[in-house]
């Protein structure tokens, strides 16, 4: 292909939201040429998607409203599967309990009651669903019982979902060029509308003249400096999750070049338990999201000073593995020990600790285990014996004090640390079992961080983005995915992120194709 000087829509990102983006522009009925442009190279192509596991989290009516988008359930299989509807009371419920209450409004709104039909349009677009099995259901008493109010993911998680963008837009004749950096916006001074950007392409400085541009390049996650800026201390020494081309260049581009107004949590961000042992200043694209280790509910989690600091059983995963990152990245030398016995071994995700992705620390006492951590960086071995000792004889008066619950890893089933006779300072609110059956197993964690919450202020209807100055709409710059404030602060609930991605994507690709389309 040659190199572009002009088109109808550019789209700056080519991770989930970009694609969407650039594929619901090229959709438009009469809309110009659509160009999407990306700084990485073509070898990393698909910005932090190409790391996620795929999760969609979308408002159903059940589990027939979601079958006929799915790959990998037969009649027979469907017979098995427990999942109840997944309103849209629910996800807003959802959205602003774990922000705070601070999700913006008319934001939420969108992304819920677009969330539906957006999945069914990505999969008539060619995204190939499943349910997912492996990461949001257990087997309970012969029933497959999903939970978390997360049923759908991409086959072959985010690389899957990359593939299927980019044969989406081969088929719309939709040019991608990587190695393309966005590096200046160039506004009417007359109309005050966006006219071009100045771009790097192959060291090569061009301009492409457009109609409409749409912001789709991801938060500053893989910029250290601005970690440190924004997020606060320690947070340059988080470990990188995805892409590292995602260093807030278009960010600090747009509030440069054209005032774009600031929204959301610029102190906030994704960040999970991730493998101590990963590389530290990016993903690895064929391990990707298998570096995750979310088993903390099923076990407890010990610092390196062998004391326990957070309540690995507050609520189901989905809604604290996006901020047990940062609970991890503020202990001593920003780790921890993820700790379990035979009994729920065994309900680890296989893909996220099988001794191929993960070093397993395993022995067959207390103290032995103790030994073993104290090689990879546990300083006081006898607190952390006494940590495991006091955590289980909480678990016993519990379960002394309240007879007959039983433990069930797809409910708040409320086995506790907690009873009349006390408890621990730092509780453990359900999934609560004693850690005292070996073989026992240990995993060193660190802080991995997926996308930062703070970004551009949008005008939901449109994804136009707003000025600081005007307060009204940029004309003919659209903005979406992780560049987007506003919607999530602190924490998020499982799979939203991809879904806003698409949400906002989708509707700020159609609107920006709108200019390009000849009036009459």
């Amino acid at each position: 292909m040659n190199f572009p000087s002009s088109c109808g829509v550019l789209v700056i990102g080519g991770g989930n939201a970009g694609f969407c983006a650039a594929i619901s522009a090229a959709q438009v009925q009469g809309a110009g040429k659509v160009v999407l442009i990306d700084k990485c190279p073509s070898e990393w192509a698909g910005g932090n998607s190409y790391f996620t596991a795929g999760a969609f989290r979308t408002v159903h009516n059940g589990l027939e409203d979601l079958l006929p988008i799915v790959n990998n359930v037969d009649t027979a299989t469907a017979k098995t599967i427990d999942l109840p509807p997944y309103t849209e009371a629910d996800f807003t419920n959802d959205m602003i309990r774990v922000t705070g209450k601070r999700t913006d409004k008319a934001l939420c709104q969108v992304l819920v009651n677009d969330s539906n039909d957006t999945v069914k349009w990505l999969a008539n677009n060619g995204v190939r669903f499943q349910l997912s099995f492996n990461r949001q259901a257990y087997k309970v008493n012969g029933r497959t019982k999903f939970w978390g109010g997360l049923a759908l993911k991409t086959q072959d998680g985010g690389k899957g979902l990359i593939q299927d963008h980019l044969r989406a837009a081969s088929k719309l004749g939709i040019d991608v060029f990587f190695s393309t950096s966005a590096v200046k916006l160039i506004v009417n001074e007359l109309t005050g509308m966006v006219q071009s950007v100045v771009v790097i392409h192959k060291d090569q400085r061009k301009v492409i003249n457009t109609d409409a541009v749409v912001l789709a390049a991801g938060g500053f996650e893989a910029n250290p400096r601005m970690r440190a800026q924004f997020l606060g201390p320690h947070w340059d020494a988080a470990f990188v999750r995805g892409t590292p081309y995602n260093s807030g260049d278009c960010l600090e581009m747009a509030i440069r070049d054209v005032s774009a107004k600031q929204a959301g949590n610029w102190s906030g961000c994704h960040c999970v338990a991730w493998d101590a042992n990963a590389p530290t200043e990016t993903g690895d694209r064929e391990i990707s999201n298998e570096f995750t280790k979310s088993g903390y509910p099923l076990g407890i989690m010990i610092n390196r000073q062998g004391s326990r600091f957070v309540d690995e059983g507050s609520d189901l995963r989905n809604y604290t593995y996006a901020m047990i990152g940062r609970q991890i990245l503020h202990q001593p030398g920003h780790i921890a020990f993820q700790v379990w016995d035979s009994r729920t071994v065994s309900w680890l995700r296989e893909e996220e600790y099988r001794p191929e992705v993960v070093q397993r620390i395993t022995a067959s006492s207390i103290s032995e285990l103790a030994e073993k951590c104290a090689v990879h960086g546990l300083e006081d071995k006898q607190r952390f014996e006494r940590t495991i000792r006091e955590f289980n004889h909480a678990v016993y008066e519990s379960q002394r004090h309240n007879p007959g619950r039983s433990w069930d890893p797809s409910v708040k089933d409320g086995l506790t640390t907690q009873s009349q006779a006390g408890g621990l300072e730092i509780p453990k609110s359900n999934w609560a079992v004693s850690i005292d059956q070996p073989p026992f197993l240990a995993v060193k964690v660190s802080a991995g961080i997926t996308f930062t919450f703070g970004g551009l202020a949008i005008n939901p209807r449109t994804g136009c983005v707003i000025s600081s100055v005007t307060n009204q709409d940029i004309s003919g710059l659209f903005c979406a995915g992780e560049m987007l404030g506003g919607l999530f602060y602190d924490n998020y609930p499982g799979g939203s992120g991809l879904t806003s991605g698409a949400v906002f994507g989708r509707r700020a690709g159609e609107q920006a194709a709108y200019y390009t389309v000849p009036i009459g």
